[in-house]
């Protein structure tokens, strides 16, 4: 594994390098149009180019987490509106900060960031060059044929242009995991919004998250109200009512009073049910029993498809994080059951020291739009009061990867057979 994992290094250093002398054109497009802006002519340009830059830019940041970790916090969108003026436009692009940060990236990527990457490929291609190439043409070249410091001219020398090729693809594969890195933290300090805005964004999110928390909870008050209402307490209601004509037929109709406390009993036992359901709906026992592992098997049970689950957790996480990833994961697997036609579906729990990570993935017809269900907007509704996220990946004809994210912290002992 370690080994393709310095082959995909060295495939994404490739990839890079190859984004770094694209990026620039797009630049250019751009001062382009504000060059032209005292004509006219940019207010038509200078919206495109910036969308398209900002379009590069935050591919690059996606890459930076995707292979490196790296997180780069994100512009935030231009400010517009589609009733201003191409001129109001124009103006508002050109006062946002992530604008000009994406330009200066455009215009240094290449010379830096393209400079990075390309040093463990040149290592690479230069080692394929001795071990692959000189082997077979030194005959070709004559006296002035040198590999590096070595002078090939016989058959000695052309086997130390071997080995030193061999080692210098070696040392490619070596530096592209290390280099990838560099580049992604060269990319984070180009791209990345100051701390002052991130701050900002984080206290509006909280805020927000707030909001929607003391919605979502006056939201569960009242479906428990409703269902203890039109369930349980109406069940009561009748079961007394049905006592009362129990206890006026006794003396006169003792038969008919014996049935109507049968039904007594069987109208008790469908509203205990009821009121167990309902407990049940707002923490299941399994889950306060023996944690988010086990309580997502049983829902793995339940299910008609066939749903394969793999716990990596070690310890218990906090209550609410256990309660909120348990009914995500159970609302994902109906989705599959009911949108998706999915025949299988994985779930992995995992935990890596700051966040849980719990991974849905369906083999269903994929097509899964956040904007357009309710329930996926709840989903990330119900994720953002823990600072949580959710991330679906859903092309169509699928596969569906649904990705939750909770920052919480694992209790030391390992309190359940998660």
């Amino acid at each position: 594994m370690r080994g393709k994992g310095r082959l995909a290094a060295v495939a994404r250093c490739q990839l890079a390098g190859l984004l770094a002398v694209a990026v620039p054109a797009v630049g250019s497009f751009v001062v382009l149009a504000i060059v032209l802006l005292p004509v006219g002519a940019g207010f038509w340009l200078l919206g495109p180019g910036a969308r398209t830059l900002r379009s590069l830019s935050d591919r690059a940041r996606d890459r930076a987490a995707r292979w490196t970790g790296t997180h780069v916090a994100p512009a935030g969108p231009f400010a517009g509106d589609p009733s201003w003026s191409r001129h109001k436009r124009a103006g508002a692009i050109l006062a946002a900060e992530g604008f000009w940060r994406d330009l200066v990236w455009a215009w240094l990527e290449p010379w830096i960031g393209g400079a990075l990457v390309a040093v463990p490929l040149a290592f690479l291609w230069y080692g394929a060059f001795g071990a692959l190439v000189q082997p077979f043409v030194w005959p070709l070249l004559g006296d002035g044929n040198w590999y590096a410091f070595v002078p090939v001219s016989d058959t000695p020398t052309m086997l130390a242009a071997l080995v030193l090729g061999v080692a210098f693809m070696a040392a490619g594969l070596l530096l592209a995991p290390p280099v990838l890195r560099l580049h992604a933290r060269w990319t984070r300090l180009l791209l990345s919004v100051p701390r002052r805005t991130e701050m900002a964004r984080r206290i509006a999110h909280l805020t927000d998250a707030r909001a929607q928390v003391l919605d979502v909870q006056a939201a569960e008050l009242r479906r428990i109200e409703r269902d203890l209402h039109d369930g349980a307490q109406a069940r009561l209601v009748s079961l007394g009512l049905t006592l009362d004509s129990a206890t006026r037929l006794l003396d006169s109709d003792p038969a008919a009073a014996r049935a109507l406390l049968l039904e007594v009993g069987e109208t008790a036992a469908r509203a205990l049910e009821d009121l167990r359901n309902l407990v049940h709906g707002i923490q299941p026992p399994v889950l306060a029993d023996r944690g988010l592992g086990d309580a997502v098997r049983s829902l793995a049970l339940d299910s008609f498809l066939d749903v394969h689950v793999e716990a990596r957790l070690t310890g218990r996480l906090p209550s609410p994080v256990e309660s909120a990833a348990y009914f995500a994961v159970g609302e994902l697997l109906a989705n599959a059951a009911k949108h998706a036609a999915a025949r299988e579906v994985a779930i992995v729990l995992d935990h890596d020291g700051r966040r849980l990570r719990a991974t849905v993935t369906d083999d269903g017809r994929g097509g899964a739009d956040p904007a357009k269900g309710t329930g996926l907007r709840g989903l990330r509704r119900r994720l953002g009061s823990f600072d949580g996220v959710l991330t679906l990946h859903s092309p169509p004809g699928g596969p569906t990867t649904a990705t939750l994210e909770i920052p919480c912290a694992l209790s030391s002992p390992k309190t359940s057979s998660c």
